[in-house]
């Protein structure tokens, strides 16, 4: 609906007026037509097709919704660089002392400074150059193309359709030089030969032609203004027409599903076939087989690292992440390998081709050692006993015995002498007689000591209560009254900082049991005590 003005109407006027927007909007009636002679659209909203009140409109229109203020030629508007207007013959007044321009100054001016400017010689006045202004809007200011000549990208194009053309220049003087060293060095003998080769390489070339025809089985087209509207990006020719469909392999209504949106089918149609003639086995055959197994596991590691604190992320920052998985991989082949030579280095490798020596296979050798009847070596040499990095033997203070030979109350000592000190000097069984001498009498004297010992009778202590009297010994406290004490006293300290707590009657009970003692000594504050500050 497009009204020209907001007058008033009358009840009729206006019941008129709205049968016949619903007359136009059914096709009943012919539409509004706007100052140029253009219909307008009945659907439209009146509160965009009424102008304001401020245009005056006499005629409905939709000129006031359309961009009527702006210049449609904004974008071709450009400075004319390098254009001159006038030149004069002699210098000016104002004009630059260099050049003696008058559209500029001695200092902006940009031609190579004079011996003498043209303010003294008035000779070689250079012309005025041509100054224009433009009122662009807020796209021509942002526009980075504007005034940009496409003529001058020309000698670019040039260039490279030379180059091209030398490269297939080159490629066949190539081939033709091939083809001659090619004729000269066969005989007649192979002309048979030749032809078969002419006729592969003819079939070659058709094969290359066929293969350039099928250039856009991977040509992504865009289907624009479809029936669900929008626009959407398909590939066709997925493959080649002769094969049969993969949602045709398997006619069982219970095999594996196919998605027709996605043209994908993720398991396999013919599970129970022979693998050797199986040319499709499902989506899924693809996802765990060539380098999709190994991206899987790279963004798997991606993951574990970014969860352990390295800074890595594979869709951002992926020749990181997939260098630091490499990283990875190399590390831990060497620690493998350097512990997998430690243990061989240890105990051996049992599947090594090297044959063992014959005297640790059979426990046995072919060496002969013979003694004489002091036990003497006679003939051949007494098998060496193998050595620690421990001094052994070795007998110092005149000890014939090594520390650590003789055990006795949780002590060790020297077998030769029967002493617990390591750096003693050596006694030996005089030695030993004067200890058991000496332990002889030390034990004589204790028992002397045990039998002259007058025995002492234990004075008995009274056990004295927390408040200064004699308690009995059989006084058990009840822990119920204990609790209850507990709690009477301190009701009885907040009513002492607080006395608007007591009540007016107050009945006193003067008797005191041994609970409610207990509980004053319990709550008693002790200012010698250096925790007092950290009770309640």
């Amino acid at each position: 609906m497009a009204t020209a003005s907001v007058a008033f109407k009358s009840r009729e006027d206006h019941r008129k007026q709205m049968e016949l927007e619903e007359a136009r909007k059914a096709g009943l009636a012919p539409a509004e037509v706007d100052e140029d002679g253009k219909e307008i659209n009945p659907h439209i909203p009146q509160y965009m097709s009424s102008a304001p009140w401020y245009l005056n409109a006499e005629r409905p229109s939709l000129k006031h919704q359309r961009k009527w203020k702006s210049d449609p030629n904004y974008t071709k508007s450009w400075y004319d660089r390098g254009a001159k207007i006038y030149q004069a013959d002699k210098y000016r007044k104002g004009a630059c002392e260099n050049c003696g321009a008058m559209t500029h100054t001695t200092k902006t001016c940009m031609e190579r400074p004079r011996k003498l400017g043209a303010k003294w010689t008035s000779k070689n006045i250079a012309p005025d150059e041509k100054i224009e202004t433009f009122e662009l809007d807020y796209d021509g200011k942002r526009d980075r193309w504007n005034g940009y000549d496409a003529a001058s990208y020309a000698h670019v194009i040039e260039r490279y359709e030379a180059r091209d053309e030398a490269r297939k220049k080159f490629l066949k003087d190539q081939q033709l030089k091939k083809l001659e060293e090619k004729g000269n060095t066969q005989n007649v003998e192979e002309a048979v030969s030749d032809d078969e080769d002419n006729e592969d390489a003819l079939k070659v070339d058709e094969a290359k032609v066929d293969e350039s025809k099928q250039m856009d089985f991977a040509k992504v087209e865009k289907r624009v203004r479809t029936t669900g509207g929008g626009s959407t990006g398909t590939v066709r020719n997925l493959r080649i027409r002769e094969d049969t469909a993969k949602y045709l392999l398997n006619l069982d209504v219970n095999s594996a599903h196919y998605d027709p949106k996605t043209r994908s089918m993720r398991e396999d149609p013919l599970p129970d076939m022979d693998p050797n003639e199986k040319f499709y086995a499902g989506d899924n055959q693809n996802r765990v087989s060539g380098q999709a197994l190994e991206f899987k596991q790279l963004n798997i590691h991606a993951w574990e690292a970014f969860e352990k604190g390295n800074d890595v992320h594979m869709q951002a920052a992926p020749s990181q992440a997939e260098l630091l998985y490499k990283n990875f991989k190399v590390n831990k082949e060497k620690l493998k390998s350097q512990v997998k030579e430690t243990i061989v280095e240890k105990y051996g490798n049992a599947a090594a081709d090297e044959a063992l020596p014959r005297e640790l296979l059979l426990g046995q050798s072919e060496r002969e050692v013979e003694y004489d009847r002091a036990g003497r070596i006679i003939k051949g040499q007494e098998m060496a006993l193998p050595k620690s990095k421990y001094e052994e033997d070795v007998y110092i203070n005149n000890h014939t015995c090594v520390w650590g030979s003789w055990w006795k109350g949780h002590q060790w000592g020297y077998k030769c002498c029967k002493q617990f000190i390591r750096n003693s000097y050596c006694t030996g069984a005089a030695g030993i007689e004067a200890a058991e001498a000496a332990s002889d009498l030390m034990k004589a004297n204790i028992a002397r000591k045990e039998a002259t010992q007058e025995v002492v009778a234990p004075t008995e202590e009274k056990q004295l209560a927390t408040w200064g009297t004699d308690i009995p010994d059989d006084l058990v406290l009840d822990q119920a009254k204990l609790s209850e004490a507990l709690k009477k006293e301190d009701k009885r300290r907040r009513e002492e900082k607080d006395e608007r707590k007591r009540k007016y009657n107050v009945k006193w009970n003067d008797e005191v049991t041994a609970e409610d003692m207990e509980a004053y000594r319990m709550k008693k504050v002790l200012h010698d005590d250096p925790m007092k500050d950290f009770l309640n």
